[in-house]
């Protein structure tokens, strides 16, 4: 039984906590009605006049979004052009016409539900104390819409009425209060044709990001091999040549040409490798994202905490690449700018997801708009329509949550 009573009582809150947002949904119905009927005049001013109605519907998709345990995301894309189009994008928008239907539907029936369940507090001790004074009441008095004229009636009647009052508020008032929220979400979440206008947008702008990722790529390419590997084999063959011609003449003197020449070549294979390593480790081919982190973590100027499984983070190429380039930026960024001791890192595969988490316990304070390493990372994952998080409080830390998707 207190279960029942707290779950009306919760209810009750629910629905008074929509008045807050039915009143002025309702109060804001003829100031609607009069913009629409001189709609041809204010509309260069309709952006202005629908701020107050998208700021209460944002606030009702708080509070619904939170009984329901959801989030309602907008779905208002941002107005270009002069006021006049923006306003003509407005009335166009279905999401204005939603609002709108919003504020009529919960105006008058968010009012009735709170002010209805806020009365069947008292009306249940009120109809329960009927029989001991119904005598004094004027002449044609009602209990349950029948007149109460004698004592069996008194007797009976009241108490139905209290069993109704109780069934309402133990039964109705907690599912008035969901559906009131289910309301505010069908009509206040973004429509399909809302959501793909943003998931292109996303991808448009992913795509763009990727291409700039790539493109970057291909230059740093080009300048490490022009200015290091074909430097090293220009001056290998030019030593080489010099070598050749001093040979018959000073063979000691060719010998030193030969080996430095020697030296050069090795000096340009380091390099080359470097570069391959920068395109695809081939520490992934042949050991797997779980045994290159093992590697990359073990020659790290830190100690760091390693949590992976071979078996359980096997991955397409592309995916455990990105996943070894995040982790080796990150730890870049921990070495050079945390302060930190120590670091963790753990990857873990769930169905076609692979999350990645990097900790460290330094000054914190990180900031994505500033410098490149975790901005690359932003781009490196949204190549593969993954989600980057940065959690980074000053003092306590930095934390980069990465999640990449990775079904094959």
């Amino acid at each position: 039984m207190n279960r029942l009573l707290r779950s009306g009582a919760d209810g009750t809150a629910r629905l008074v906590a929509g008045m807050r947002t039915a009143v002025p949904a309702l109060c804001a119905l003829p100031p609607a009605v009069f913009v629409l009927v001189l709609l041809p005049v204010l509309l260069p001013w309709l952006p202005d006049a629908v701020r107050p109605l998208r700021a209460l519907a944002n606030a009702e998709r708080r509070r619904a979004g939170a009984l329901l345990g959801i989030e309602i995301p907008e779905p208002y894309r941002p107005l270009r052009g002069t006021s006049a189009e923006r306003g003509l994008a407005l009335l166009r928008s279905p999401d204005t016409w939603r609002d709108v239907a919003w504020t009529a539907a919960h105006g008058f029936t968010g009012l009735v539900a709170g002010v209805a369940a806020i009365g069947l507090w008292p009306a249940i001790p009120f109809s329960l104390s009927l029989p001991l004074w119904w005598w004094a009441a004027p002449e044609g008095s009602q209990s349950a819409f029948v007149t109460l004229d004698s004592w069996p009636k008194a007797l009976t009647l009241p108490f139905v009425q209290a069993a109704v009052y109780v069934f309402l508020l133990l039964w109705l008032v907690p599912r008035a209060a969901v559906w009131q929220a289910r309301l505010a979400e069908t009509l206040l979440r973004p429509t399909r044709r809302t959501s793909l206008s943003e998931r292109v947008e996303e991808l448009t702008e992913t795509r763009a990001g990727a291409l700039e990722a790539h493109g970057a790529e291909l230059r740093r390419i080009e300048r490490d091999l022009h200015d290091g590997t074909q430097a090293q084999l220009v001056a290998a063959a030019l030593r080489l040549g010099l070598a050749d011609r001093r040979f018959e003449a000073d063979p000691d003197a060719a010998r030193a040409l030969f080996l430095e020449a020697r030296e050069g070549v090795e000096d340009a294979l380091t390099q080359l490798r470097s570069v391959v390593r920068g395109i695809y480790p081939p520490i992934l081919s042949d050991r797997g994202l779980g045994g290159a982190l093992r590697a990359l973590a073990g020659g790290h100027p830190i100690p760091i905490e390693l949590d992976v499984s071979d078996a359980d983070v096997r991955a397409p190429a592309a995916v455990e690449a990105a996943a070894y380039f995040v982790v080796a930026e990150a730890l870049t960024n921990v070495a050079k700018h945390s302060g930190a001791r120590r670091a963790a890192v753990t990857v873990r595969r769930d169905g076609d997801r692979l999350s990645i988490v990097v900790r460290d316990d330094g000054k914190g304070g990180a900031d994505p708009s500033r410098g490149t390493g975790l901005a690359g990372i932003r781009r490196r994952v949204a190549a593969l329509d993954g989600a980057v998080r940065v959690h980074s409080p000053d003092g306590e830390g930095t934390t980069l949550d990465v999640d990449l998707p990775c079904g094959s």
